[in-house]
């Protein structure tokens, strides 16, 4: 099976480092067809269906088991429990595994808590377009009007100390692909290889040493970039230290007051600015005669080219109600009324919410991050007016429905006869397949010429759908009539007339014929 890991490899070998399919294949012992699938289809992902996964049984138990040992490691050496007793407290929680699984667990874990605690350090050094280094900080600011705990994702170059900031409401994995795009696109390309801790949202599993069990669509975003990624050892944060240390310059220079501001994209915008205005106006701390700034520039050349935005989103399955609405993180959102009764794949993005079915889009919004909202879009809703147009006076996707002036005009005439709903009902109806623009103005025509009724409407818009006439072709000189034809209707008189005058001639003719005939009789 070709995972993710290993066709990220490959696409940094052939790009990146400009080897050749045969050194590749020698290095990786893969095939060469294999290699040329990979770089020529440019895929990310080869989906294999496994009939049983297996799974090791002291997986979801590294947490709890990590807590015992750090609160063991707590107690006064008198009090502390053997690894016997840690074993038989962790299966009285569920775990059902063996106790060599504790044991090699335990044993990590004194050996990582050991080196953490070591007080010498190495420092470090980083070529251009190199390393970049990513983490998450929680910050206060007041977004209109409320005070709000935002989750700012840090991204730092390790060679330039050039920095991006950007704030989100959630540390999950979509925010994680937005941050990395946005980073991107900030400098203008990205390193061979990011530095990260261990988050959920990158690590499934963390193995010894710097083995790591990466999330599937973490490596997917990273094989996209051409990024090798690199997690650090746990409770080790001087590995990313510049990012740390971005942590804390960041929150004393760009939060300290706290900021006001109306909106995310605000927040954001001037964010952005800031730290633009940093680097400019800061030194490096290793080459003190240059910016932030300048170094970037110098290091930007060496950067890996962008390549595009990657479609990062988080995709859940979700049944459709009813009421034409799917629920996904404490909100509900409407779809296309066309689309209840069979299952959706929600695709969570930092900004929207689309849903997909049978490989289009049933529905779109903008993300919303409160609890129990709901979100409607009425034009979802239409084709179930069609069925049932009283809903339209009460429906709650319509009481607050932002109608231009025109339509909303229209509307209250036509609530006033009998048979207005359905009449109503029929001018939305037109707006799936012409726009709100083009009924808004058949429906501004109409109250000129002061009629409202839908056959009016209906009727302008299926006038203004006519193809326009045809252009006027330009006829060459060597094709052009000397004498062109008149548009003249009296020359058919002049013709009857001649035509008459032949015919009186013609029977004279033969009446002068037919004499003659009788005479030499």
């Amino acid at each position: 099976m070709l995972v993710v890991e290993t066709i990220g490899k490959i696409r940094r070998a052939y790009f990146i480092q400009k080897k050749s399919i045969k050194q590749i294949c020698r290095e990786l012992r893969v095939s060469r067809n294999t290699v040329r699938k990979v770089v020529r289809s440019g895929a990310t992902e080869f989906s294999y269906e496994r009939s049983t996964q297996p799974r090791p049984k002291i997986g979801p138990w590294r947490s709890d088991l990590d807590e015992m040992l750090a609160r063991n490691a707590r107690q006064p050496k008198g009090e502390r429990l053997t690894l016997v007793r840690i074993y038989e407290e962790l299966r009285g929680r569920g775990y059902d595994g063996g106790f060599d699984a504790v044991r090699r667990h335990a044993a990590n874990w004194s050996k990582a808590t050991r080196e953490a605690s070591a007080a010498a350090y190495v420092p470090l050094s980083f070529d251009p377009g190199e390393a970049y280094q990513f983490d998450w900080s929680h910050e206060i600011v007041i977004l209109d009007g409320a005070t709000v705990t935002v989750k700012v994702a840090h991204v730092r170059l390790c060679h330039s100390r050039m920095l991006f900031v950007r704030a989100y409401p959630r540390e999950t994995q979509e925010m994680v692909f937005d941050a990395h795009d946005k980073a991107f696109a900030f400098f203008g390309g990205a390193c061979a290889r990011g530095i990260y801790d261990n988050m959920k949202t990158a690590v499934d599993t963390i193995f010894v040493g710097k083995d790591r069990a990466y999330n599937r669509r973490f490596q997917q975003m990273c094989s996209h970039y051409l990024v090798d990624p690199v997690a650090c050892t746990p409770a080790s944060g001087w590995e990313k230290g510049q990012v740390e240390n971005q942590v804390g310059v960041i929150r004393r220079r760009f939060f300290v007051p706290r900021p006001k501001f109306k909106s995310y994209a605000e927040l954001n915008a001037w964010l952005e600015d800031r730290c633009l205005a940093y680097a400019r106006a800061n030194t490096h701390p290793e080459m003190r005669d240059k910016t932030i700034w300048e170094v970037f520039e110098d290091e930007r050349p060496s950067l890996v080219p962008y390549v595009g935005s990657f479609d990062g989103f988080h995709a859940v399955p979700a049944s459709v109600s009813k009421t034409c609405l799917v629920r996904f993180d404490n909100n509900k959102y409407s779809v296309d009324a066309r689309a209840v009764g069979r299952p959706v794949e929600i695709r969570a993005y930092a900004d929207r919410l689309e849903c997909w079915q049978d490989g289009r889009i049933v529905g779109c919004h903008a993300r919303s991050f409160g609890r129990g909202k709901t979100i409607y879009d009425p034009l979802h809703y239409i084709p179930v007016l069609a069925r049932k147009p009283g809903a339209l006076r009460n429906g709650a996707p319509f009481k607050e429905w932002d109608l231009p002036v025109s339509i909303r005009r229209v509307q209250r005439k036509l609530e006033r006869q009998p048979g207005g709903d359905r009449q109503m009902v029929d001018i939305l109806s037109a707006v799936l397949t012409d726009g709100i623009d083009a009924v808004e103005a058949a429906c501004a025509e109409a109250l000129s010429h002061n009629v409202h009724s839908a056959g009016v409407v209906l009727n302008i818009l299926a006038r203004h759908r006519e193809p326009s006439p045809p252009l006027t072709i330009t006829t060459p000189d060597a094709l052009r009539l000397a004498c062109e034809p008149a548009a003249n209707c009296d020359r058919y008189d002049s013709l009857r007339r001649q035509t008459n005058g032949t015919i009186r001639r013609v029977r004279r003719d033969e009446e002068a014929q037919t004499l003659r005939n009788e005479s030499s009789l």
